[in-house]
């Protein structure tokens, strides 16, 4: 498949070395960067994003083809793999950079997050209302090198063994047939 038909869809939901490392594992899934968006300023840097001075949530940006794996799939994971119920947090990051916060990209894609959402809300998946925002998709800023493929790259690191990898048992439990090989 050609570069020009991968869809981009844009996930805040805590932390994005936990949310990188999750995307990169599913089949169809070309490309994750981290990054920041949704925020004030241009070009934020990381540390002024962190300490929450800028309004951009830590974020994903993923590249993938709409032919092996659909948006909806791409939601239900997002869903799956953090608690989309805690407002301005995940775990212990606490503040508006660890939002929960879908950023469509085009009417279907919000149409999509709309109806999963309701489907989630009607079967009573969470114990407490979800909070997600639905926005759309502003100008994404990369983060710095030293935070891409940082699961990949430092796996044995206490916060990825203590944070990333129940989320990556998640996937591989929810969506085994889902995963690259």
């Amino acid at each position: 498949m050609s570069e020009q038909n991968l869809q981009l869809a844009t996930f805040a939901n805590g932390c994005f070395w936990c949310t990188e490392a999750v995307f990169q594992r599913l089949e169809g899934v070309e490309e994750v960067k981290s990054g920041f968006t949704g925020g004030r300023i241009k070009n934020p840097p990381y540390r002024e994003v962190v300490m929450g001075r800028t309004g951009h949530a830590e974020a994903i940006q993923i590249s993938y083809n709409p032919e092996v794996v659909d948006y909806k799939t791409l939601l239900y994971v997002f869903f799956s793999t953090h608690d989309p119920t805690t407002l301005n947090r995940q775990g212990y990051d606490v503040g508006e950079q660890y939002r929960s916060e879908i950023f469509y990209h085009t009417e279907s894609q919000k149409e999509t997050a709309i109806a999963v959402i309701q489907e989630l809300e009607y079967e009573k998946i969470f114990e407490d209302k979800i909070v997600t925002k639905l926005s759309q998709a502003s100008e994404f800023y990369s983060a710095e090198e030293e935070h891409q493929n940082f699961y990949n790259n430092f796996t044995e690191n206490r916060y990825c063994q203590l944070v990333i990898e129940p989320k990556l048992a998640t996937l591989r439990k929810k969506f085994s047939h889902q995963l690259k090989s």
